[in-house]
């Protein structure tokens, strides 16, 4: 049985992940900011599996002491760790560059990057350590450069991490580490409808485009976890959204109409 720890998994893509790998006959360790969100998360999860398969701590990866913690408290558990996912992002505000208010953009590089990066150097000892192991980081809107307007320090964590993360692949050649990248495309979670808090005009112009190329968590999320135990090369990249399922979507969009902001 593998073991999965994904940061950031109280909520939207690494919730699903977490409750896809326990389907798939893994066990998880799921972490988040907040301890009541661990909480009932780890009760959920657990009155749906089996409750000898979840674990739950609380890490705010910002603070390298607590994704230290999550390692060690997580390993202890379980007597290993297979696959350590570096979910937890912060996306910011969607605004003009220059009036980000300096903790936002902060709280943005923080997460993004240098909690992937100390996460990942974290775990790579430690599996370095145990022989063996799978390290995957969540990539995101800007990892392949293209830019977007107002989104501009969210952009650059995600394009530094990709330059980290294909660095770490060069690095760990000929070690038993697997290295790889997660681009899990458009998700409904809160990282989008969140940014448009107080634009309602803005929404219903770029709700369209999302309802085309967007996908809920239930459906993305469990083909992801089984891409991830199947594989076992570094360096691969785990896209969703390829271009050509972008082409088709758009293509087919008059006659194939999506809404996937209604409650189903």
């Amino acid at each position: 049985m593998k073991h999965i720890v994904i940061t950031g998994s109280t909520r939207g893509i690494g919730l699903g992940l977490a409750d896809a790998f326990l389907e798939l006959g893994c066990s998880v360790t799921v972490s988040g900011r907040g301890k009541s969100d661990v909480y009932e998360v780890v009760e959920t999860l657990s009155a749906e599996h089996s409750p000898g398969q979840v674990f739950g701590l609380v890490c705010d990866v910002r603070q390298v002491d607590q994704l230290q913690d999550l390692w060690d408290q997580s390993k202890a558990r379980f007597q290993k760790v297979d696959i350590w996912i570096n979910n937890a992002g912060s996306s910011g505000p969607q605004m003009t560059t220059w009036k980000i208010p300096p903790a936002k953009i902060k709280e943005v590089i923080d997460t993004n990057l240098l909690g992937v990066i100390n996460g990942s150097l974290i775990a790579l000892q430690g599996m370095l350590e145990q022989g063996f192991g799978g390290i995957y980081n969540m990539e995101g809107m800007g990892s392949d450069g293209r830019m977007h307007e107002g989104l501009t320090i969210y952009g650059t964590s995600k394009y530094g991490l990709r330059y980290f993360t294909e660095s770490l692949i060069k690095e760990t050649q000929g070690k038993p580490i697997v290295i790889g990248a997660l681009r899990p495309g458009m998700v409904t979670t809160d990282m989008i409808t969140d940014q448009y808090e107080g634009r309602s005009e803005d929404w219903e112009r770029d709700k369209r485009i999302f309802n085309i190329l967007a996908d809920r968590i239930e459906t993305v999320a469990p083909w992801m976890a089984q891409q991830i135990l199947d594989n076992d090369k570094s360096g691969v990249r785990i896209s969703w959204l390829s271009r050509w399922k972008v082409m088709g979507r758009f293509l087919t969009s008059p006659f194939n109409k999506r809404d996937l902001f209604t409650e189903s």
